[in-house]
């Protein structure tokens, strides 16, 4: 079981800090892009991941919640971003999933909390990562959303019939008081912004939130 720190919820004016204080303690960082088009809000890009890169060893996991994700792939290539996630709900992905496994990265597909699983499941052997929204995306710190839950199931199902190598992550309103849902139903990553960032030890939050995950998963 992962958890991969939300930077969205973190201290934007001390990133590499508030990073450090989770990296022992953490797997992934994922670093929510919004582009103010596709959603409302507008957070970080390229230049950050830029920023963080020397500061970390840690792979950095980067959701574009952007509507042309294709004009900024290389950028974020070259910033040193490690995976990629693109919507599904933009069209036919396989181009755009292509090109981020051309680049180097990890390609990875989500999909909103109203999108339905049957969206995703052709292109599960063109990724390695399937990022299950339990949220509708856009702003940090809204309430999780179980409903989700069956998709991720039906992921896993799938996943595991067809021995694909792909991790199901899940991010949105994930905190160590339902961390053990999302273990229980086969969720491999879990995301955590405010859940993390948001406690007064975010490293103890961590271990928290994944000991809660793994004890339901067992």
């Amino acid at each position: 079981m992962k958890v991969a720190p939300s930077l969205l919820a973190a201290d934007f004016a001390h990133l590499a800090d508030d990073v450090a204080r989770v990296a022992p303690e953490c797997d992934l960082l994922h670093v929510d892009c919004m582009d103010g088009h596709y959603v409302p809000n507008l957070s970080i890009g390229p230049p950050v991941v830029a920023s963080l890169r020397p500061n970390t060893d840690l792979f950095l996991d980067c959701h574009l919640m952007v509507d042309n994700p294709g004009v900024l792939l290389e950028a974020f290539a070259a910033a040193g971003a490690d995976g990629c996630t693109v919507h599904v709900e933009l069209g036919d992905p396989t181009p755009l999933l292509d090109e981020i496994r051309a680049l180097g990265m990890r390609p990875g597909l989500t999909f909103e909390p109203a999108t339905p699983f049957e969206a995703v499941e052709p292109y599960l052997d063109q990724i390695g990562l399937l990022l299950v929204m339990s949220v509708k995306t856009g702003f940090g710190g809204q309430a999780f959303i179980p409903e989700v839950l069956d998709k991720v199931r039906a992921a896993r199902r799938v996943i595991d019939e067809r021995g694909l190598s792909v991790e199901i992550e899940i991010d949105g309103g994930i905190k160590i008081d339902n961390a053990h849902l999302a273990g229980a139903a086969g969720v491999d990553i879990l995301v955590s912004g405010t859940g993390v960032f948001g406690q007064a030890d975010p490293a103890q939050a961590v271990r928290e939130i994944r000991e809660a995950a793994e004890a339901a998963r067992q």
